[in-house]
């Protein structure tokens, strides 16, 4: 039998303010108005996925004080506070895209799959005093999410200025993925 976790105040206000910020993706997620156009729903979406990775990574950064972890927080805020901004830029032009009805579909389902495992994945990482391994165990499916997501999004015709974001994006969260695992295995 496995000894119940006792966790501390500081780790019960860290996961506190985490599953917040999970519960406020999650609907924003889930409740955005979708289109006639991919490009334009995976700005949508996207959004408020990498603004909850923002929000996430400020809040580990009020709790640790291990150097490598602090260095990818503050990279993710940098990176995806970018991101956004070139999503914001692009989405006047890729509403103007619209998919046809099968792939709006197909996209939309597939996409549906991708953010219940996300979500499901980063609610079940696990509690405990290790506010460090906390944190990796629920940003690596997070980012894993944003890199199905573009995955997905890249099957479709999309607007050509989503292309170069949704590389990025696969790019520095497949990179982000391997550091934090990394990180993870030295810390356990």
């Amino acid at each position: 039998m496995n000894p119940i976790c006792r966790l501390s105040d500081n780790t019960k206000r860290y996961l506190e303010h985490f599953y917040c910020i999970l519960d406020e993706m999650t609907a924003a997620m889930t409740g955005a108005e979708l289109t006639e156009s991919i490009s334009y729903d995976f700005i949508i979406q996207m959004i408020p996925h990498h603004r909850a990775a923002v929000e996430m990574s400020e809040n580990l950064l009020q709790y640790t004080t291990f150097l490598p972890l602090q260095g990818i927080a503050q990279n993710i805020i940098q990176e995806q506070t970018e991101s956004i901004k070139q999503m914001q830029a692009a989405l006047p032009c890729c509403s103007q895209l619209c998919n046809c009805i099968q792939d709006q579909c197909l996209y939309s389902r597939r996409t549906e799959q991708i953010m219940d495992t996300m979500f499901t994945e980063m609610g079940n990482a696990g509690e405990t005093n290790c506010i460090n391994s906390n944190f990796l165990r629920e940003m690596i499916p997070h980012h894993r999410g944003a890199i199905r997501m573009s995955e997905n999004a890249l099957h479709y015709s999309i607007c050509p200025e989503l292309l170069p974001i949704l590389e990025a994006i696969i790019c520095s969260q497949k990179k982000g993925v391997r550091e934090m695992e990394h990180l993870l295995r030295c810390i356990r």
